[in-house]
């Protein structure tokens, strides 16, 4: 016994250990975020800020370029487009003319980057664009390749071509499915619910939407090119099964970021052990719901299934913020084609039993229907 807790003393105090150094060792603290997006006839016009917050070191950009992916009915197609780029820091604006001048962060301020798109050719309502921002950080933690990622479409047209779709659920409940674009970043999440349903709900109806669409219109998603993963997260993906999305370097990378390597191997452990008894689930208990909302690459529609897509923020503030304009209650949920319904948030928790038991069959899809709204109705 005494050999065992020497043995638990040594693995805290080494893990530990691993979590200070990873913690302090040097990373850039620049951060792109997008503001707005505009498209007009053929002229897309997008603001991005990006912010240095280190509280004392400053960070170079050496590089930075923008490439547009187009896709038509999920192929990727080509279009002819001219783009021009624009500097702020607030007081000039500055166009680079096609050469990016090394640029200086300092820390705790920012600049916008204004993003000027002329296509050749006239942009159809259903055509998507993947805006590739490929960028450099350089500074006291060595130079970092990035690439950041962001959908643009023609939302207001697009709004227009909604579908609905009814499904029966049993003898005293149907789902109705709304069909939506493609969703991303410059999608406010209330205003898009408001618009795709404000004048479809009833008094009563439940409103359902997929935690994933939530969580990418909030940012939440990750490109697997930016994600530094670490000899330990390799070492430790080894213990998940292969369909997990933490059995990968990145989506582990992603845990040991948030909570930390200590929380993991000591989830791991007591975790095992309730496994030995027929307990299982007690790691995800352990390590918080975030840790089984990771969904990794592939895992999400295109052009998200290159991205690890991670939990939404605060959907129980989602939820109230929607219930009070709409009056009826709302639910974020995650649900899979095996029966598994997890309500992550609602504004009423009476709604719960009756969404578990009425979304088993998983009505809205986990593939293309691009149907991320559900309104569960009484008959």
């Amino acid at each position: 016994m005494i050999i065992i807790f020497k043995v638990l003393l040594i693995l805290l105090i080494l893990s530990l250990l691993i979590d200070l150094y990873l913690k302090l060792t040097p990373k850039s603290k620049l951060k792109i975020k997008p503001i707005n997006c505009e498209i007009k006839e053929n002229n897309i016009k997008c603001e991005f800020k990006i912010l240095n917050s280190s509280f004392n070191k400053e960070t170079m950009i050496p590089n930075l370029n923008i490439r547009l992916d187009f896709f038509e009915n999920n192929k990727l197609v080509y279009r002819n487009y001219e783009k021009e780029i624009i500097i702020s820091d607030g007081n000039l604006k500055r166009n680079i003319n096609n050469y990016w001048p090394t640029t200086i962060i300092k820390s705790n301020s920012s600049i916008h980057i204004y993003i000027h798109i002329k296509l050749k050719e006239y942009l159809e309502n259903k055509d998507l664009i993947w805006l590739n921002v490929n960028w450099q950080n350089y500074g006291h933690f060595g130079l970092i390749k990035r690439e950041n990622c962001f959908l643009i479409n023609n939302y207001k047209e697009l709004k227009k071509d909604r579908n609905v779709i009814k499904i029966p659920l049993n003898d005293k409940y149907e789902a109705i499915a709304i069909k939506t674009k493609t969703l991303g970043v410059f999608d406010n999440p209330i205003e898009t619910t408001l618009e795709y349903c404000k004048d479809l709900v009833q008094s009563n109806d439940i409103l359902v939407i997929g935690e994933t669409p939530l969580a990418i219109m909030q940012g939440r998603y990750i490109n697997h090119q930016e994600i530094r993963y670490s000899f330990y997260s390799k070492m430790l993906c080894y213990f998940f099964h292969p369909t997990s999305s933490l059995a990968t370097a990145s989506g582990m990378q992603l845990m040991i970021n948030k909570i930390g390597i200590t929380r993991i191997i000591f989830s791991l452990l007591i975790g095992l052990i309730f496994k030995l008894i027929g307990i299982k689930g007690v790691f995800y208990r352990l390590t918080g719901n975030e840790s089984s909302l990771i969904d990794d690459i592939s895992g999400t529609t295109p052009p998200y299934d290159k991205s690890i897509v991670l939990g939404p923020s605060n959907p129980k503030k989602y939820c109230d913020e929607v219930s009070n304009i709409l009056k009826i209650d709302i639910a974020v949920a995650d649900v899979n084609d095996l029966g598994g319904v997890k309500v992550l948030a609602s504004s009423s928790k009476s709604i719960i039993n009756l969404l578990k038991q009425n979304l088993k069959s998983n009505p809205a899809g986990n593939d293309d229907q691009k149907t991320p709204i559900l309104l569960i109705r009484k008959k």
